[in-house]
């Protein structure tokens, strides 16, 4: 039996081809959870030309992939800054399965125009960077936390960060902002959870080739990136999503609160 055979999973930002949600959800379906993948509901016309020769249909595609493995998926478009949305998300999830045992926030706001000067910082941007990742987390976390006090089943809420969050940077301080959030958010949830038998933990990745940093090309500013990494090369989505997954099984119980580098030894010290 799949160690997560029964269980139930919501993966939040799931809906790329080449990004960490989806390689979390698969990642999680393949050790027997059942996976509900939101996302934002993206227009085709805005989807990168990999998605377009796919034929790529957002989070009906990763759900496709879920269901390929052999569990059951539910596809959800959901602002996880949105009160109400993110209602519905754990209510519906809860008439679909009638239960929830695992938590993924994984949504962030589309790098790009937080990429510049805090001199030159759009407030609206700045708040927008926030409003996905740290009131997202927020809202996420007490609605499915409440689920998990309620089933009595303890279970797991594993946040993807950054690097970000550990490393302050020229010309990202909407994100650093927002990460580092998410790592101090998870040791709160961690002390308060805790004792329920709720594992809460963070993921920090490096440089791992999504469709995130499309931005930055692949050319020479992306190989001098890689070059500065000790392994000489990017992660994948689905390296840091195996790992998600790993701390969601029993093996990992016993961390709890940590917000973890997987990088490549691109950040060490933290």
């Amino acid at each position: 039996m799949p160690e997560l055979d029964g269980k139930v999973a919501i993966v939040t930002g799931a809906g790329r081809l080449r990004g960490i949600g989806r390689g979390s959800a698969i990642a999680l379906a393949r050790l027997g959870a059942h996976v509900v993948v939101t996302g934002t509901g993206r227009s085709p016309d805005t989807f990168p030309p990999d998605e377009k020769a796919a034929g790529w249909k957002d989070i009906e595609s990763t759900a496709e992939q879920v269901r390929a493995v052999g569990c059951r998926a539910l596809p959800l478009v959901v602002d996880v800054a949105n009160q109400d949305d993110v209602d519905m998300m754990v209510d519906r999830t809860l008439q679909e399965f009638g239960r929830v045992d695992i938590l993924v926030n994984n949504a962030a706001y589309a790098r790009g125009p937080d990429r510049v000067s805090a001199l030159e910082l759009d407030p609206d941007v700045f708040q927008k960077v926030l409003d996905v990742k740290v009131n997202g987390m927020f809202l996420c976390s007490k609605a499915v936390a409440r689920v998990l006090i309620d089933q009595g089943d303890g279970g797991k809420i594993v946040t993807v960060s950054s690097g970000s969050g550990k490393k302050g940077g020229a010309g990202s301080l909407a994100y650093n902002a927002a990460c580092f959030a998410q790592v101090g958010m998870t040791q709160s949830l961690a002390k308060e959870l805790g004792p329920r038998g709720i594992n809460v933990n963070c993921v920090c990745p490096g440089s791992v080739d999504t469709s995130r940093v499309d931005d930055i090309g692949r050319g020479e500013s992306w190989q001098e990136l890689v070059d500065n990494i000790p392994i000489r090369r990017a992660g994948t989505d689905d390296e840091v999503g195996g790992f998600v997954a790993y701390l969601c099984t029993q093996a990992a119980s016993w961390i709890h609160g940590q917000s973890i580098n997987i990088n490549g030894g691109q950040l060490m010290e933290l």
